[in-house]
This record gives structure tokens, sequence and C-alpha cells, in this order.
């Protein structure tokens, strides 16, 4: 694998990685190309703090910073835009501002709260945190159109307090197909996201089962992230992605170009 399509950086809340640094790893890790998605998760506020960032500094910092690597590595500008279902015209508007080449559209709040916090999970089992989850991502896929990737479909497993002990896809297999119908019918992709190896889960982000259901499905994009919000855990694991997404189905993965899909062969 040779392109990483989801890091995070200083502009990102949860990230004090630099930019450069964060180039500088893809290059020594002998990446052809990585594209910086950092958070803008309108309406989530933390400890007082917005997930949300200045995008005109973003966008000035990162060409320099892909014009001056430019003979050594491909410096592609993408977001990772939080969805909830009320913020459909926000995005339409945000993502039209600047000429990004990649946007995830991912969930990190259910209901109003993120399940990394343990709050999330009491007075409840996992498996039905589990399942609002995915109700809430369907909601969310419908009412937020302008994005190109689902982001971690089964993000919210890591923070369980059994983790996998409560999921599979045949447990949710009716709501996770209608997650990737929807994603199919709408021109839309999913990304394998190998920050679940990262966090202890004996799969990546989402799952095998639910990997190869959305090929059978007809689903054909699917980008390749590992979510570092450092630098050494830039392609963390990616040496076991072309034979997982191959014995999904897969023979070809997927990059963004100015938000336009680019098929990889395996």
């Amino acid at each position: 694998m040779l392109s990483d399509c989801h890091m995070h950086t200083q502009f990102s809340l949860d990230s004090d990685a630099d930019p450069e640094e964060m180039i500088r790893s893809g290059i020594s890790k002998g990446l052809d190309a990585v594209c910086i998605t950092d958070h803008e998760d309108k309406d989530y506020i933390s400890e007082g703090n917005k997930w949300t960032f200045d995008v005109d500094e973003y966008f000035t910092r990162l060409t320099k910073l892909r014009e001056k690597y430019r003979r050594e590595i491909d410096v592609r500008i993408g977001v990772e835009i939080g969805l909830q279902p009320h913020l459909g015209e926000y995005y339409r508007s945000y993502t039209r501002q600047k000429p990004f080449d990649l946007v995830i559209g991912s969930v990190h709040l259910i209901g109003s709260r993120d399940p990394y916090y343990k709050e999330f999970f009491e007075g409840r089992s996992d498996a039905g945190a589990y399942e609002e989850t995915f109700l809430e991502t369907y909601e969310d896929i419908r009412n937020v159109e302008d994005f190109d990737v689902l982001g971690h479909l089964d993000y919210v497993t890591r923070y369980g307090r059994n983790q996998a002990k409560e999921y599979s896809y045949s447990r949710f297999s009716d709501i996770i197909d209608q997650i990737l119908k929807y994603l199919i019918e709408h021109g839309k992709g999913i990304e394998l996201n190998t920050a679940g190896l990262k966090y202890g889960l004996p799969y990546a982000h989402p799952h095998p089962d639910v990997l190869k259901r959305y090929r059978e499905l007809g689903g054909e994009i699917i980008t390749v992230g590992a979510d570092a919000h450092k630098p050494e855990h830039t392609a963390y694991d990616f040496r076991k992605v072309p034979d997982l997404l191959k014995s999904c189905g897969f023979r070809y993965y997927t990059e963004f170009v100015q938000r336009k899909a680019v098929f990889k062969k395996l």
C-alpha cells in the first residue's frame, strides 16, 4: 500500500502532530502519497473546545508543504467531516469553499454523545450501543450528501466494554446492509481504517465480513488509511492490507484526487 488516505495533524483537536512531520513520516515509509484529513466536526464541543479549524490557514500551510515535497511525495488535502443529521446544508457549503481532494464522512456523535467517553455505554449493553450507532449512521448518510467515503464504519466497537465480544456483521446485518446499499446506490465508498488494529481489535475497520458484504453488493470504492495522529502511526500495519482486501474480493483500492476516484490495482 503506497497511499495513506486518512491522517491528522495539529489542525485537529486530538493531535499535536506537525503537518510537515506527518508528510516526512510518509516519505520515510516509502509512500507515494498522503492525504491529510483533519477534523471538521461542526456542533461538537468537548471540554469547552470546538472540533473545527481555520480552513484558509489549513490550505495555505498544506499547499506550501505540497509544493516543498512535490518531488518526494504527493501531498493531498482532505478533511474528515463529522456527520450529524442536521448538518447537510452546512457541509454542502463547507466542502465547496476549497478544492479538497477527499472528504471522509465519519460518525463521532450518537445522539450528541461520543462513544469515546465511557458514559455513552452506561445503562446499556455493548450490543445496544452498537445498534444505536449503526441506526444513527444510516440517518446521517441520508441527510448529509457531501462526502466521498464513509469513515471507520464500526468505530464504536473500539470503545465498548468488551469491544468485539458483542459484535459481528451477522448480528447487525439488517442495518449494516442498509448503510452499504445506500452508499453504493449514491456513488460513495467506504474506507479500510487500520486504527482498529492499533486499538487492540482483531480487525481493521470495518470487520472483514462487512468488507466482503460490501463487495458482494457491488461496492468498489475503498480507500485505505491509518487514521494516524502521530508520525509513527502513519501507514500503520499496511503490510496486512493487500491480502486482506484480496481475501474480501477486491482487486483494486481507491485514492481520491480533486474529489475523483482513482483505482489502483492491488
